[in-house]
C-alpha cells in the first residue's frame, strides 16, 4: 500500500454521499476495485470493505469484515477506528454486550483523536443495555474538555451519575 492508493481510497470515501440511497453497491464497487489491488491477506482490505457495508447501511455484513481485518493483524490509528466501528455495527445487529466490552478495553489504550468517538459509541452501546446513565457519564466526561467554561462542573456531575450505580 502506497500513497497513492491512500489518496485514491480517501477520494473515493469522499465521493460516497454522491452515490444516493441507491448507490450503496455502485459505491462498495468501488472499494472492491480498490480493495483488489493490496496484496492477498492484507488487513486494510477487510476493512475498507467492512466500512462501505456500514456506510451503506448493512451493519450485519460489516461486522464478520471488522473482525477478519482484526484477526489479520489491523493496526495503528485503522485499528481503532475498527474497535469503534465495530463496536457500533455490533450494537446495530442487537450485540450491544460485545461492542460495549470491545470500547471497554478500548478505554485503557493510549489515547488519540478517536478518544471522543469510543466514549460516544460506548455510551451508545450501554443506553442499549439499559445503562443510560453510564453512557451519559461518558459523554459528559468526553464533552467537558471542549467547552469553554463549566468543564469542572461536569466532570463532577459525570462522576455523580455513576457514583451510585453498581458495577
Amino acid at each position: 500500500m502506497d500513497t497513492d492508493w491512500e489518496k485514491r481510497v480517501a477520494a473515493a470515501w469522499e465521493t460516497l454521499d454522491s452515490y444516493g440511497e441507491d448507490g450503496g453497491a455502485e459505491f462498495r464497487a468501488v472499494i472492491d476495485r480498490l480493495v483488489d489491488e493490496l496484496p492477498d491477506g492484507d488487513p486494510v482490505g477487510p476493512f475498507e470493505r467492512a466500512c462501505a457495508f456500514d456506510s451503506t447501511g448493512h451493519s450485519d455484513r460489516a461486522v464478520p469484515l471488522y473482525q477478519e481485518a482484526l484477526e489479520r493483524g489491523l493496526d495503528g490509528y485503522r485499528r481503532r477506528r475498527t474497535a469503534v466501528q465495530l463496536a457500533s455495527s455490533l450494537r446495530n445487529v442487537g450485540r450491544a454486550e460485545e461492542g460495549a466490552a470491545l470500547l471497554t478495553a478500548e478505554l485503557d489504550e493510549p489515547g488519540d483523536e478517536l478518544d471522543d468517538a469510543v466514549r460516544a459509541c460506548l455510551a451508545l452501546c450501554l443506553a442499549s443495555l439499559g445503562r443510560e446513565r453510564e453512557g451519559l457519564a461518558l459523554v459528559l466526561e468526553a464533552l467537558a474538555p471542549h467547552l469553554p467554561r463549566y468543564q469542572r462542573s461536569m466532570a463532577n456531575y459525570a462522576r455523580a451519575l455513576v457514583a451510585d450505580t453498581p458495577a
